[in-house]
C-alpha cells in the first residue's frame, strides 16, 4: 500500500509532462517509489532528472559528460536522459541550437532539473540532519552542508564537514525532507580545512519513507555506486539512476581518501511531491509578491533585461558603460532618475555595485530585480519610489566582474564551489586591487610634526599604481574612473557568503590580521550598516542559524571591516579616502550562488533593505557654495565639520552633501582664493537633509588675479583694499623685523657683559 501511494503521488506530481513520455515505446511504466528495487530497461535509462521542477528557473548543473554521473565509473557509460524521452526529440536533433548560448536544449534541461533541498542555503534545519556517528560536535551532522566553511583552527565547534567517528561502510548522513520528495541527485564535497585532507571517494544512496526501512538506490539489478570526490573542495554531482519518491535519504560512504577519514559536505536535489496525507501540505513554497524576472542571467540575458527596462521606462532610465573586462565584456550601468544623463544641482548621486566577486551572484540578481521594481513602481505611482527617483540620481552596476561570473555560471549554482569565478580572468581579487591609501595616510600622519595639518581626504593615487605595468585589473581602472567622474555620495558593495554588513576601515593599522579600525565617521557608518541589517528579514531574525563559524548576531549583524579581517586595497576604503562617497559592504546570504528557486525569497529578504539604504543618501546637510560676487558655484571647496577629522569637497557646480547623524554642527567652508565662512547647521531626525548654503568672498589678491587674467580695469574699491592690505602686511613685517633686531641686540649685550665678568 505504501509503495502504491508513493507511485501514485509521483505520477500525480509529474502530471502533464509525463503524459505520453511516461510510457516510452510502450515499455513498463517507471516506478518512483523508494521501495522499487527492480528496474525495467526503461527505468535504467533515467540517468538524468525528470520533469518535476515546480519552483526552479535556474540552469541545470553540468551533464554527465561534464561531471561524472552516479554509477558511470562503476557501471559503464549511461545514455543521456534526452535519448530516453521522446518529448525532447526536437532538441536532440537540433545541433545548431546546441552550439549557441541560451540554447533550447539548455532550457529543456532547466525544466528537467530539481532544485536543492537547501542544506547550503539553510532551508533545511539542523534538526533534519542526522548521522550514524560523529567525532565531536564541531564535526556533527549539522556541519555536513555544501560549501560550509571552517574557522582557522580545527577542533572547535565549527569545523568544515560532517566526519564519522568510525572508518567503516556502515556510516551514513541522513536528511529528512519533511515532505514526500522526488529525489534526483546528490552533490558531494570533502572537508573544508587548512590542516586536514578528508573526502569520500565512492558512496551509496539509501531511501526510506519511515526512517526505519531502507532501500539502496539501484542501477538496474545492482546497487548503484556513486563517484564522490578527488579533492576536498570541488563539488561532484551524482544523479540517481531512477528518480525516486521518499521522505528520507541517506548518503552511505563506501571508500574514502586513504590518508584521511570519512568526511563530507552535501546538497540533495529533489522536488516536493503533493501528498494529501501530509499534515504540512498547507505550507506553500515562499514566493515574492512582485512579478520580476527571478532567474540567473548570463551576460546576454542581463543585457536583454536591462534593455527591456529602458524600453518600459524610457523617461527615467539610461544605460551606459564605464569600461570593459579583460575579455571584453562591457561593464553596464543602469541610471534611474527623473532626468537621466544629467547631474542636477543639489541632487545626490547613489550607486549599488554587485558582482565584484563573480561567483557571489545574488547581488547581481538583486540589482537587476531592483531595476525592474523601480521602473514598474514608478509607473504605478508608488510615492516612495517616485520620491527616490525624483530626488536621487541612482546608478546600478550589476556585474563588476563579468568574466568571473561567466565562469561560475557555466558550472551552475550548486557546482561552482566556494571560489570558482571569484577572481577576475587575470586571477586578481578586485576587492584587494584598489590603491592602499590607508597606509599612505597613516604613515604621513606619523611623520608629520602636526598630524592635524595632514590632508584627511582626496588622498591622491600613488604614482606606482598609475604605471602601465602595475597589477591593476581593467575592471578596477574602470570603476576608479567612474568614481572620479561622478560625485557619488553613498554606495553599497554587494557580496555573498555571509550575513553581515561591514563598514570602513577594512584595512587595519600595522597589518594586524584583525583589529577594530574606525573612521572619523564611525557613528554614521554604524548607522548605515544598522539600517540595512535591521531591515533584512534574515539578518533581523534572532533565531537564524549562523552561516559558517562566526556569530555576527552578537554584533547586531554589523562589524567594522578591520575587526572581521584586514582587507588592504578595498573599494570601501578607497571610496572614503579618495572621494566624498561613503560605502559599506553587504554580505547578502550564506549561499554565494543560490539556486534560482531561492531568488524570490531573497528578493523579499532584501527589498526593504535596498530601498531604505538608498534613502539614507538624504541624511545630514547639503547645499551650494557660491561666489558672493558672481553667484556661480565654487568647485573643490573644502567642507569641514568640527570634531570630524574627515573633510569633503564640493562638486563641479558647487553643490555638496555631507552625511551626518542628527545633531548641531559647526561647519567651516573655504576654497583657494576665498575667505573662509562658518555656519552652524542643525540636522534633525527627519529623513531629509538640512540645507546649508555658503557664500564665499574672494580675497583681494584673488580678485586682482581674476581681473588681470581677463584684461579688465581694477576697480577703485579694490585698489583701496589692496593698499590697506599691503599696509597691514608692511606694518606686520616691520614689527617682526624690529622684534628680531631687539632680540639680537639683547643677546649681544648679554654676551659682552658675560665676557667682562670673566675678566
Amino acid at each position: 500500500m505504501e509503495k502504491s501511494l508513493c507511485i501514485l503521488a509521483a505520477v500525480i506530481f509529474l502530471g502533464g509532462f509525463l503524459g505520453a513520455a511516461a510510457l516510452i515505446n510502450d515499455a513498463t511504466t517507471p516506478s518512483y517509489s523508494a521501495f522499487n528495487t527492480t528496474a525495467t530497461s526503461t527505468t535504467e535509462n533515467w540517468t538524468k532528472s525528470v520533469t518535476v521542477e515546480n519552483r526552479s528557473t535556474d540552469r541545470v548543473p553540468p551533464t554527465a559528460a561534464e561531471t561524472k554521473s552516479p554509477a558511470t565509473a562503476a557501471r559503464g557509460k549511461q545514455p543521456d536522459a534526452e535519448n530516453t524521452n521522446k518529448a525532447s526529440k526536437e532538441t536532440n536533433n537540433n545541433n545548431k541550437e546546441e552550439e549557441r548560448g541560451n540554447k533550447k536544449t539548455e532550457d529543456e534541461k532547466t525544466k528537467l532539473d530539481c532544485p536543492p533541498l537547501g542544506l547550503e542555503s539553510l532551508r533545511v534545519d539542523d534538526s533534519q540532519i542526522q548521522a550514524s556517528s560523529y567525532q565531536r560536535m564541531g564535526l556533527g551532522p549539522h556541519r555536513g552542508r555544501l560549501n560550509i566553511q571552517s574557522g582557522i583552527e580545527d577542533g572547535d565547534m565549527y569545523d568544515g564537514a560532517w566526519c564519522a567517528d568510525y572508518k567503516d561502510r556502515h556510516q551514513w548522513l541522513e536528511v529528512d525532507a519533511i515532505h514526500l520528495t522526488l529525489f534526483t541527485g546528490v552533490i558531494l564535497q570533502g572537508r573544508n580545512s587548512i590542516w586536514s585532507w578528508d573526502w569520500v571517494q565512492t558512496y551509496k544512496v539509501q531511501l526510506s519513507n519511515d526512517s526505519m526501512n531502507w532501500k539502496t538506490c539501484m542501477n538496474g539489478t545492482k546497487e548503484a555506486i556513486f563517484d564522490g570526490n578527488q579533492n576536498p573542495e570541488t563539488p561532484v554531482l551524482g544523479r540517481l539512476p531512477v528518480p525516486t519518491v521518499a521522505r528520507y535519504i541517506r548518503i552511505n560512504p563506501q571508500t574514502w581518501y586513504p590518508n584521511g577519514t570519512i568526511c563530507l559536505r552535501a546538497e540533495i536535489l529533489g522536488c516536493r511531491v503533493n501528498d494529501p496525507t501530509d499534515i504540512y501540505s498547507w505550507e506553500l513554497e515562499p514566493r515574492s509578491k512582485d512579478s520580476l524576472d527571478f532567474r540567473h542571467h548570463n551576460y546576454k540575458e542581463m543585457r536583454k533585461l536591462m534593455k527591456s527596462v529602458t524600453e518600459e521606462c524610457p523617461d527615467i532610465t539610461r544605460i551606459y558603460t564605464i569600461g570593459k573586462s579583460y575579455t571584453g565584456f562591457k561593464l553596464y550601468v543602469m541610471e534611474i532618475s527623473d532626468n537621466p544623463g544629467k547631474h542636477e544641482l543639489g541632487e545626490p548621486e547613489f550607486r549599488y555595485v554587485a558582482g565584484m566577486h563573480g561567483n557571489e551572484a545574488l547581488g547581481r540578481e538583486l540589482v537587476l530585480n531592483l531595476m525592474q521594481y523601480l521602473c514598474r513602481e514608478y509607473k504605478k505611482g508608488n510615492q516612495r519610489v517616485v520620491r527616490l527617483v525624483t530626488d536621487t540620481r541612482i546608478h546600478l552596476l550589476p556585474s563588476m566582474n563579468p568574466d568571473g561570473y561567466e565562469a561560475a555560471y557555466e558550472k551552475g549554482s550548486e557546482l561552482a564551489g566556494w571560489a570558482e569565478g571569484r577572481y577576475s580572468f587575470e586571477g586578481i581579487d578586485l576587492n584587494h586591487n584598489f590603491p592602499d591609501l590607508n597606509n599612505i595616510l597613516w604613515d604621513t600622519q606619523e611623520k608629520a610634526a602636526d598630524p592635524s595639518k595632514v590632508p584627511n581626504h582626496y588622498i591622491p593615487i600613488p604614482e606606482y599604481y598609475t604605471k602601465e605595468d602595475a597589477t591593476v585589473a581593467p575592471e578596477t581602472r574602470a570603476v576608479i574612473s567612474w568614481m572620479q567622474d561622478i560625485p557619488f555620495v553613498l554606495s553599497a558593495n554587494l557580496h555573498g557568503g555571509e550575513l553581515v554588513v561591514t563598514y570602513p576601515f577594512d584595512c587595519t593599522r600595522d597589518w594586524a590580521p584583525q583589529e577594530n579600525t574606525p573612521t572619523a565617521d564611525d557613528a554614521f557608518f554604524r548607522w548605515l550598516a544598522t539600517v540595512y541589517a535591521s531591515t533584512n528579514l534574515v539578518m533581523a531574525n534572532p533565531d537564524r542559524r549562523i552561516c559558517h563559524y562566526e556569530d555576527f548576531q552578537s554584533h547586531n549583524n554589523i562589524i567594522n571591516g578591520g575587526a572581521w579581517h584586514t582587507v588592504p586595497g578595498s573599494m570601501n576604503d578607497f571610496s572614503y579616502l579618495h572621494t566624498n562617497c561613503f560605502e559599506v559592504t553587504v554580505e547578502l546570504s550564506c549561499d554565494k550562488f543560490p539556486h534560482a528557486s531561492e531568488l524570490p525569497v531573497e528578493w523579499e529578504n532584501n527589498k526593504e533593505s535596498l530601498l531604505v539604504y538608498m534613502e539614507q543618501v538624504h541624511r545630514g546637510i547639503k547645499g551650494v557654495i557660491r561666489d558672493k560676487l558672481t553667484k556661480k558655484g565654487i568647485p573643490d571647496a573644502i567642507i569641514k565639520v568640527e570634531d570630524h577629522d574627515h573633510d569633503i569637497r564640493s562638486a563641479a557646480d558647487g553643490d555638496y552633501w555631507r552625511l551626518l547623524n542628527p545633531g548641531e554642527y559647526k561647519v567651516v567652508v573655504w576654497a583657494v582664493g576665498y575667505f573662509p565662512s562658518m555656519r552652524r547647521c542643525h540636522v534633525g531626525m527627519e529623513p531629509h537633509p538640512t540645507i546649508c548654503d555658503f557664500t564665499l568672498t574672494q580675497t583681494p589678491i584673488q580678485r586682482l588675479k581674476d581681473i588681470r587674467a581677463k584684461g579688465g580695469k581694477i576697480p577703485q574699491d579694490l585698489q583701496l583694499r589692496l593698499r590697506a592690505l599691503r599696509l597691514r602686511k608692511l606694518r606686520a613685517s616691520t614689527k617682526a623685523i624690529n622684534r628680531r633686531r631687539e632680540s639680537q641686540q639683547l643677546q649681544r649685550r648679554r654676551a659682552r657683559s658675560s665676557g667682562a665678568w670673566r675678566e
